[in-house]
């Protein structure tokens, strides 16, 4: 007898692991595995990973999450995956060329300075949404081409293909070079209104335009699957997003007032917009979504740089597992305050030459006081970015929160209490595959957009129980930090990257509490 299809299978590829989730037509979660992967620091600064062991790491995924039952069963595939990484290869071959240049590699900070120096940021943000930083795909673009194509002679040739990790797993499974519009609009090459290649910033960087994939919708054309067993080959991809996007999609962040956190080895806060608008108070434009045809879904977003990587970095450094770390933290930090800007700070602040510090130790300064000071560490760099959010958007009064740091009731707590606000977990931790397979079933008639805004989702409520006094107390604190890691005396106030335009757009308010109602507003 034939088996039923009626499985999504989704693959999220992130920066330590690649996942793979089972999701039925009802839309649970039937099975999941993972893969670890590895990074290397060559240099200083320098966050580099092996293209073909991302592949591997993916095929390992599927085939611990896949039995030979499950396998004919899969109607379709949707992809998540971190996202301004990037790889160049061979296009005859497929071979990669040479490392993927990490998200969080810093090897083009001097590069990136003199180009602010002389005065493109303005450029990059107007265009891009973006703020000039390392962070962004583009340098680490000039820098491979410059290494493996110096005159650019196979690069405007076609010979060469340069991709985020979407375009880069899609391509092992054949057809054109295409690249997912949201992950494309996170290089600082995409003009992220228009949703096309911008020449002006491919001159700039260096990049020819035949380098690059076509840019396609998130819900494509895509290849189809292709040497991912036991999963048969032809199996359609029909969804792709950026993993903050996919997290989002899943919060059903369509809807007005939706605002999410994703907690993982850095942090994304992320809004999506109801109508055009300019990057403002420190935060990117980024393209959440394209479906359908239809114009695409903008967001605004702020990008940290370490939060779930500071616990692992500080449990590395006290010898002792992160579970553990957080088991031990102290109530207060007693006066310690960690500011993890090991490759700078990024939102609000884009401060690239800003340096991680450790401040307030005292002799008794222990374990707990240092465990605490780094949890405190995430939430404190949330809350800049939720506030800045907040200040061109309107109140919001409840954070919804995912990613695997998420996880940690103490990092919710403190999210709550530094920021006053409600903070709802989502009860699924891979909230990011959940959002690609929902996108998928879209594509295959499981369910529709609206059907998905109106599925019930388990949350976990976190209150605030610091008072007021406390809380400005401790951002205050705060903000002193931030302003030292950043040379300066004074803290000052969270700046709005270069050439940033001011707001046309319409995220709507989140009632705080039944007892302080908030009027949902529009932002002209």
């Amino acid at each position: 007898m034939a088996s039923t299809a009626d499985l999504i299978l989704a693959i999220d590829q992130g920066t330590s692991s690649t996942k793979a989730l089972l999701v039925s037509a009802d839309g649970s979660v039937v099975r999941s595995a993972s893969a670890p992967l590895g990074a290397a620091h060559p240099r200083p600064g320098w966050v580099e990973q092996d293209a073909l062991e991302v592949w591997e790491s993916v095929r390992l995924a599927v085939g611990s999450c896949l039995s030979s039952d499950d396998a004919p069963r899969i109607v379709a595939v949707g992809l998540t995956n971190q996202r301004e990484s990037l790889v160049l290869w061979d296009r005859a071959t497929g071979e990669p060329l040479g490392p993927v240049l990490g998200w969080q590699d810093r090897r083009t900070a001097e590069r990136c300075a003199m180009l602010v120096a002389a005065g493109a940021g303005e450029l990059v943000a107007e265009v891009s949404g973006l703020p000039l930083d390392p962070m962004f795909s583009a340098l680490k673009a000039q820098w491979l081409l410059d290494e493996y194509d110096p005159d650019r002679r196979r690069s405007e040739a076609g010979e060469l293909c340069l991709g985020t990790i979407d375009s880069w797993l899609l391509s092992r499974f054949g057809g054109e070079h295409v690249t997912e519009i949201g992950n494309a609009s996170r290089t600082q090459l995409l003009d992220a209104r228009r949703g096309v290649w911008d020449p002006r910033l491919l001159a700039l960087f260096g990049v020819p335009s035949a380098v690059l994939g076509t840019v396609v919708a998130s819900d494509g054309p895509f290849p189809a699957v292709r040497g991912l067993d036991p999963l048969p080959d032809g199996v359609p991809v029909l969804a792709v997003l950026g993993d903050s996007h996919a997290a989002l999609f899943a919060h059903a962040g369509w809807r007005p007032g939706v605002v999410k956190a994703t907690y993982g080895t850095g942090s994304s806060v992320m809004a999506a917009l109801s109508g055009p608008a300019g990057s403002a108070a420190g935060l990117c434009l980024t393209v959440a979504w394209q479906l359908g045809g239809a114009a695409p879904t903008l967001a605004l977003e702020g990008n940290i740089r370490s939060s779930g990587r500071t616990l692992t970095w500080l449990a590395e450094l006290l010898g002792v597992g992160v579970d553990e770390l957080l088991s031990t933290a102290g109530p207060s930090s007693e006066g310690v305050a960690l500011v993890p800007a090991f490759g700078g700070l990024g939102a609000p602040w884009w401060d690239a030459s800003a340096v991680a510090t450790v401040s307030g130790l005292t002799l008794g300064s222990g374990r707990p006081a240092l465990a605490r000071a780094a949890i405190e560490s995430v939430a404190l760099q949330v809350e800049d970015v939720v506030a800045a959010v907040e200040s061109v958007g309107g109140p919001v009064g409840t954070l919804l929160a995912d990613g695997g740091l998420s996880r940690s009731t103490a990092v919710m707590q403190a999210q709550a209490d530094v920021s006053g606000r409600e903070v709802r977990r989502a009860d699924e931790a891979d909230l990011s595959a959940l959002g690609a397979a929902q996108l998928a079933g879209v594509g295959a008639g499981f369910w529709t957009v609206d059907q998905l805004a109106e599925r019930p989702r388990e949350t976990e409520l976190f209150l605030p129980t610091l008072t007021a006094d406390d809380r400005r107390a401790a951002r205050t604190a705060w903000r002193a930090a931030v302003a030292r890691a950043r040379g300066k005396t004074v803290p000052d106030a969270p700046p709005a990257p270069a050439g940033a335009a001011s707001a046309e757009f319409g995220v709507e308010a989140v009632a705080a509490s039944p007892t302080n109602p908030i009027a949902p507003r529009r932002l002209t």
